[in-house]
């Protein structure tokens, strides 16, 4: 049996990810509407009703926005730990809460879904891998530093959503304000696009998704366009065989794994 995935959003301005068979599928975060998930799926020729859990990685609004009204309108268990419900001030009916603890793996359906503890500006953050059919993906973002956490879940994968959030030097150089850059680059903050090749080029899967990538570079008004060019390149000089792009932007196809 073989899994489906997508990016649904990606980006500061939202993060949704889809990963499923042919029976069953989970969001990781619903960072988007509700109306524009419905209308991202639909797009892709998924089905809603599919859906069987949604998996909160932390309270931050670009992983939370949609969360309320697609757990009330179909009836979807949310996977969220007391923390994170608490500083993300969510009103979430309690009936379809399911406390999220790491390494405590959640059975929907055929799917596996395994929660693993990060280094984030967040309350309680956690990441993502989701098994089935004898095949691993793991949504590898919002991650200030490559901890063993990261590093032994990263090794299960066949494939990964993986942030490459920014370039150390248009990061410097560009117009953000200094708290900013410090909060991007600091410890609890998000990978680099070297960071990411490090852990990539140290433990290979079979192939990435950039995820996470910032609405526009840093350095002179660089559209994304250039920047994830960048990033490509610095993935297949490595000798990535199979690279997409995950974006701020309508998703163009879902991905066979």
């Amino acid at each position: 049996m073989s899994l489906f995935i997508t990016s649904l959003n990606s980006g500061s301005n939202g993060n949704c990810y889809y990963v499923g068979n042919h029976r069953e599928a989970v969001l990781i975060d619903a960072g988007i509407s509700c109306r524009e998930t419905e209308n991202r799926i639909e797009r892709l020729g998924l089905s809603f009703k599919k859906i069987k859990a949604v998996f909160i990685s932390h309270e931050h609004t670009d992983h939370t926005g949609g969360v309320e009204l697609i757990a009330r309108r179909y009836q979807i268990p949310v996977y969220i730990t007391a923390a994170t419900n608490q500083h993300s001030r969510l009103r979430l009916d309690e009936n379809l809460v399911i406390p999220l603890k790491a390494y405590a793996p959640a059975q929907v359906g055929e799917l596996v879904v395994n929660a693993f503890p990060k280094l984030h500006d967040a309350r309680e953050p956690h990441s993502f891998t989701v098994a089935g059919g004898g095949i691993t993906v793991g949504i590898f973002t919002d991650i200030g530093t490559i901890c063993d956490h990261v590093i032994q879940n990263f090794r299960l994968c066949h494939a990964a959503f993986l942030e490459a959030n920014y370039d150390e030097v248009m990061l410097e150089e560009g117009r953000y304000p200094q708290f900013l850059k410090n909060r991007i680059r600091g410890d609890h903050g998000h990978l680099s696009n070297l960071q990411a090749l490090e852990l990539f080029s140290t433990h290979k899967p079979h192939f990435i998704i950039s995820a996470h990538l910032p609405e526009i570079a840093p350095l002179f008004h660089i559209k994304q366009k250039g920047l994830t060019k960048f990033v490509q390149v610095l993935f297949f000089s490595v000798g990535m065989e199979r690279f997409e792009l995950s974006t701020p932007r309508p998703p163009d196809v879902k991905i066979h794994v």
